[in-house]
C-alpha cells in the first residue's frame, strides 16, 4: 500500500478481478503452464473498457525465451510493456534456513541434466558473498556440488569487481549433493517440526490443519457448528515456544507442554496478588504477552494430540519398524513381509515406493529376483501406467538393482555411526535423536568436516557418489579472520536437491552443543520430506480415453 499497490490476486483462468487500477503486473515462475494461464487472462480483458489496463510481467527468478516465444504464439506478448527479471534465489525462512523453493530441481539435475537450478544456486551464493564477504573455504561432495562451486569460482573471475571488501561473516561454505545422501528423507522424521509436515505438509512456513481441534468450546452448546475451513497456522521461530519445541524428539515434546501450561496458570494466578496500583498496572503490561502465550499453548497442544493420534496408531508403528530395521542393517536383502502385506492392502502408493527405495539404498541396490518382485507386485496393483514412475526412481538411483554384488551401506553405516542403538530422545546427546536411532548421513559429514575433518572418512567418502573437494578463496588483505577464543566457527551447509526438517534440526542441535564450536546456517533449493520428494519424481500418465 505504501507503493500505491492497491490489490494482490492469486493466478488463475478467467477473467481477472475488477479493480479500479492502470497496472496489472503478474508476478510468476517462468512455467509453461502458468503463461496457458496468464494468456487466457489477458484474452478475455475487456479491450472496449476505459480507461484501458496495462499489463507487465515480470519472472522470478530469470526471464525466459521459451516462455515469451508461447506468448507469442498465443497472440500476447505485444499486450505487455514491461518483460522483466526479478531475481529472487534464496528466500530467508527463518533465522538460519533459506530456500530457494525450487520443488523441480532434484529431478532436473539428476533425471534432465538440466543444470539451470545449480545456475541459481551459484548466483544466490554470489549475492550472499556480496552481502556477507567472501567465504574462505569451500568444501563439497557430489557432481552437484562441484559444478556449483565451478560456476561461483568462475562468476568470480569474470567479475572481478565482485571483490568486496567486507568482513566475511561465513568461514566455510559446505555443498552437498541429496544423492550423496538418498536415505535421509525417506526415513520419517520424528522431530516435532518433521512429524507436522510428514502428516500434514509445511507449504512456505505454513500448514493447515483439520480445524475441528481448534474449535473454541463453549459451555452447553455441543457440537452444532463445527468450523470446515482448515485452520492455517504459520510456524516459525519467531514464535517463542515454536522455537524451543520445533527440534526435539516428538516423544519429548509432552512434557514441555505441560510445564509451560502450569507456568502460564501460575502467572495468571499473579493477578489476584495484585494489590497496589502499579502491581496492577505491572500486570496489565505483560497481559499481551501471557495471552500470546496462552494461545500459542493452546494451538501446539491441539496439533501434538492430532499428531499423537497418529504416531500411537498401530499402522505407523509397524512402518517405522520396519524402517529401523532397514536402516540397522536387518534384512535388507530379501523381500519384506510388511511391504508385500501393504501393497495387498493397497496402501498409498508414495508410502510403498518410499519403503522399497530405503530398502534399496540401506542396501546399495536390490538383488535383480527381489527388485522385479517388487516391480511386478506394484504395477499390477496400482496400475502399468507407474512403470514410468520406477524407471525415474532407478535413473534417480534410489530404486535400483545392485551392481557389482557388494553392499556397501553396512560399512559406511559402521564407520560413520549413523545408527545408534540408545537414544535418549528426552536430553539428546547426539544427532540420531532425530529418527530415533538414524543420524542423517548428511549431517555426520558435515559434523566430521568440522572435527577432525575429511581426511578421516577418505575411505567412506570414495564409497558415496560423486567427488569431494576443497576450494580456498583469497581474502585481500587485512579481512582474514584472526580468531578470538571461544569464538564460533560459521558454517553454510547449502544441500543442492533439498533438505528435510529433521536435518535442520540435526544441525541446529549441532549448533547448540557446548563444546562443538561451530554455527550452522543452512541453504537449500527446496525443503523437503519422503512425501513430497517422491512425487516430484513421478510421472503423470493420463489413462487412456477408452
Amino acid at each position: 500500500q505504501e507503493h500505491e499497490v492497491e490489490k494482490m490476486f492469486t493466478l488463475k483462468p478467467g477473467r481477472l478481478p475488477p479493480a479500479d487500477v492502470k497496472n496489472i503486473i503478474f508476478f510468476v515462475r517462468p512455467k509453461l503452464e502458468l503463461m496457458d494461464i496468464i494468456t487466457d487472462n489477458v484474452l478475455r480483458e475487456d479491450r472496449g473498457r476505459s480507461p484501458q489496463r496495462d499489463f507487465h510481467i515480470l519472472f522470478v527468478p530469470r526471464r525466459s525465451l521459451l516462455c515469451e516465444q508461447w506468448l507469442k504464439e498465443q497472440g500476447v506478448l505485444g499486450s505487455f510493456i514491461h518483460r522483466e527479471q526479478y531475481s529472487l534465489d534464496l528466500i530467508p525462512f527463518d533465522g538460519d534456513l533459506l530456500s530457494m523453493e525450487s520443488e523441480s530441481a532434484f529431478k532436473e539435475c539428476y533425471l534432465e541434466s538440466d543444470q539451470t537450478s545449480l545456475y541459481h544456486a551459484a548466483k544466490g551464493l554470489m549475492t550472499l558473498q556480496a552481502l556477507y564477504g567472501t567465504i574462505p573455504q569451500i568444501f563439497g561432495k557430489g557432481d552437484c556440488a562441484r559444478h556449483v562451486a565451478n560456476m561461483m569460482i568462475r562468476m568470480k573471475r569474470e567479475f572481478p569487481g565482485s571483490q568486496n571488501s567486507i568482513f566475511p561473516v561465513f568461514d566455510t561454505l559446505l555443498l552437498l549433493d541429496r544423492n550423496v545422501d538418498l536415505l535421509t528423507p525417506l526415513a520419517t522424521q520424528l522431530t516435532y517440526e518433521g512429524l507436522i509436515d510428514e502428516i500434514y505438509g509445511i507449504q512456505n512456513t505454513y500448514v493447515k490443519l483439520p480445524p475441528e481441534k481448534f474449535a473454541p468450546k463453549k459451555q452447553g452448546e455441543g457440537g452444532k457448528d463445527l468450523p470446515t475451513e482448515p485452520k492455517k497456522l504459520q510456524l516459525n521461530s519467531a514464535e517463542e515456544l515454536y522455537a524451543e519445541i520445533r527440534d526435539k524428539n516428538f516423544n519429548a515434546v509432552g512434557s514441555v507442554l505441560s510445564k509451560k501450561a502450569k507456568i502460564i496458570s501460575a502467572a495468571f494466578e499473579e493477578r489476584h496478588h495484585a494489590k497496589t496500583v502499579g502491581e496492577i498496572k505491572q500486570f496489565v503490561s505483560q497481559l499481551p504477552h501471557m495471552q500470546a502465550a496462552r494461545s500459542s499453548l493452546a494451538n501446539h497442544t491441539s496439533i501434538a494430540e492430532l499428531i499423537k493420534d497418529i504416531t500411537t496408531s498401530e499402522d505407523f508403528f509397524d512402518n517405522l519398524t520396519v524402517e529401523q530395521e532397514f536402516m540397522s542393517g536387518i534384512d535388507t536383502d530379501k523381500v519384506n513381509n510388511y511391504i508385500e502385506d501393504c501393497i495387498a492392502q493397497k496402501h498409498p502408493l508414495i508410502k510403498i515406493l518410499r519403503l522399497v527405495c530405503l530398502q534399496s539404498v540401506c542396501n546399495s541396490g536390490l538383488k535383480q529376483k527381489v527388485l522385479d518382485h517388487y516391480k511386478r507386485e506394484i504395477l499390477q496393483t496400482y496400475g502399468y501406467e507407474h512403470i514410468l514412475t520406477l524407471n525415474n526412481l532407478e535413473k534417480a538411483g534410489l530404486l535400483k538393482p545392485q551392481t557389482g554384488g557388494r553392499n556397501n551401506y553396512p560399512t559406511i553405516r559402521k564407520t560413520l555411526r549413523l545408527w545408534m542403538d540408545d537414544v535418549n530422545e528426552q536430553n539428546p546427546n547426539d544427532i540420531s535423536y532425530v529418527y530415533s536411532g538414524y543420524a542423517p548421513l548428511s549431517v555426520r559429514l558435515a559434523q566430521l568436516l568440522a572435527r577432525p575433518g575429511w581426511r578421516s572418512i577418505e575411505e567412506v567418502l570414495k564409497m558415496l557418489p560423486g567427488p569431494h573437494f576443497e576450494e580456498r578463496q583469497q581474502l585481500p588483505t587485512g579481512l582474514q579472520k584472526k580468531r578470538q577464543h571461544g569464538e564460533n566457527r560459521v558454517t553454510l551447509v547449502f544441500f543442492l536437491g533439498g533438505v528435510t526438517y529433521a536435518e535442520i534440526a540435526a544441525l541446529r542441535f549441532l549448533s547448540q552443543m557446548e563444546d562443538g564450536g561451530t554455527e550452522y546456517i543452512i541453504a537449500t533449493t527446496k525443503l523437503i520430506n519422503g512425501t513430497t520428494w517422491i512425487k516430484s519424481l513421478m510421472e503423470k500418465l493420463e489413462p487412456a480415453p477408452f
